[in-house]
């Protein structure tokens, strides 16, 4: 979280007052989450951290129970969603998320603009 805090919601106090107020943290985030440029500066860090919580054994890669895991703990996401979801990001076919795939999924999320991507469920399932 101290890395969130310095990557991503520190860099938001425009004003210098040392917090972040609504609009601040609005607009920043605005500003890095339709950036890609932002990216390995602000996001990728994040996401570093995030992977290493959630791989939980410390093998380098998020297998399917760790990746449920995940989705209990955040999003309380149903079993047979996650499991869907995972089958989709795992693209390599491993039964495992290494980190780039993981990177990958995260940046589709946020950046991309494929309504068919695979990492448009990457915290649950979304209908229409």
């Amino acid at each position: 979280m101290d890395g969130f805090w310095t990557n991503v919601i520190a860099p938001k106090d425009q004003d210098g007052d040392g917090k972040v107020d609504l609009r601040e943290k609005t607009e920043g985030f605005r500003r890095v989450l339709t950036d890609p440029a932002l990216y390995p500066e602000q996001i990728e860090p994040v996401t570093n951290c995030f992977f290493d919580l959630v791989d939980l054994n410390g093998d380098g890669k998020i297998d399917q129970a760790e990746f449920q895991q995940m989705f209990d703990s955040v999003v309380g996401v149903p079993g047979e969603d996650c499991a869907a979801v995972f089958t989709a990001l795992d693209r390599d076919g491993s039964g495992a998320l290494d980190r780039a795939e993981f990177h990958q999924a995260v940046t589709e999320f946020f950046y991309g603009n494929d309504p068919n991507a695979p990492a448009n469920h990457l915290f649950g399932r979304v209908v229409g």
